[in-house]
């Protein structure tokens, strides 16, 4: 088993800034990151490919790091009369989902920081999902989040992560930079990625069973899994 590390010591070979931050409090940074979503190659898939994953008729589910509710959008469209708890940190990405959800009653967005353990007031849940958001906690509490995420879900529930991973060479993560049409000085220091296969393993050795990656391009990649009935 592959233990969690510093976040500096497996952020990208290659990454110019590998330092512990999260830009993602600032406002002007999330409202960026919107503006250029729409522009990503891969995001359509990606979040097709995520939604496969989600039961057929699920009675709760979790959004860990909702930015501004398009996956909690996508699974409530997706799932009529399903409940959704959609949580995020940032201030911008809050305002943003609670208009969206203003009139949806069965989808609650509340405040919570990733760094902190998932409230055990929040309940049991038959999928949780996230998108682009884990990445930017340490390892060591990814490790301690996917275990939080296996005591919150329903015998039989699913874990759908798409995630930004970590690439193996310096090489290879310049070439997704440069895919991104984005300069090294401006690779966000926010991101702390472990690498996919890493990941895959700590789910494992936490006891979620018919554990995958579902779908991977450069460094988007979805990690699934499941709790044992």
């Amino acid at each position: 088993m592959s233990l969690p590390t510093d976040a500096a010591e497996t952020a990208n070979p290659g990454a110019v800034n590998p330092v512990a931050v999260n830009l993602w409090s600032n406002a002007d940074h999330a409202t960026q990151y919107l503006a250029r979503r729409s522009t990503f190659p891969w995001r359509d898939t990606a979040y097709e490919h995520l939604m496969e994953w989600i039961p057929e008729t699920p009675r709760r589910v979790l959004d860990l790091g909702c930015g501004d509710g398009l996956v909690a959008g996508r699974v409530f469209d997706a799932c009529p009369g399903v409940e959704v708890l959609a949580c995020d940190f940032s201030a911008a990405m809050l305002t943003r989902a609670r208009e969206r959800f203003a009139a949806t009653p069965l989808v609650t967005v509340v405040e919570h920081d990733l760094d902190e353990p998932l409230p055990a007031d929040w309940g049991q849940f038959d999928a949780v999902v996230s998108a682009f958001a884990i990445h930017h906690v340490g390892d060591e509490r990814k490790h301690a989040l996917y275990a939080e995420v296996l005591q919150r879900l329903e015998p039989g529930g699913v874990f759908s992560n798409l995630e930004h991973v970590a690439s193996p060479t310096g090489e290879l993560h310049r070439a997704w930079l440069e895919a991104l049409g984005t300069a090294p000085e401006d690779d966000d220091p926010s991101n702390k990625l472990a690498s996919m296969e890493v990941q895959l393993e700590w789910l494992r050795d936490l006891g979620y069973e018919q554990v995958d990656c579902h779908y991977k391009w450069r460094e988007i990649a979805l990690l699934g899994a499941k709790k044992p009935r």
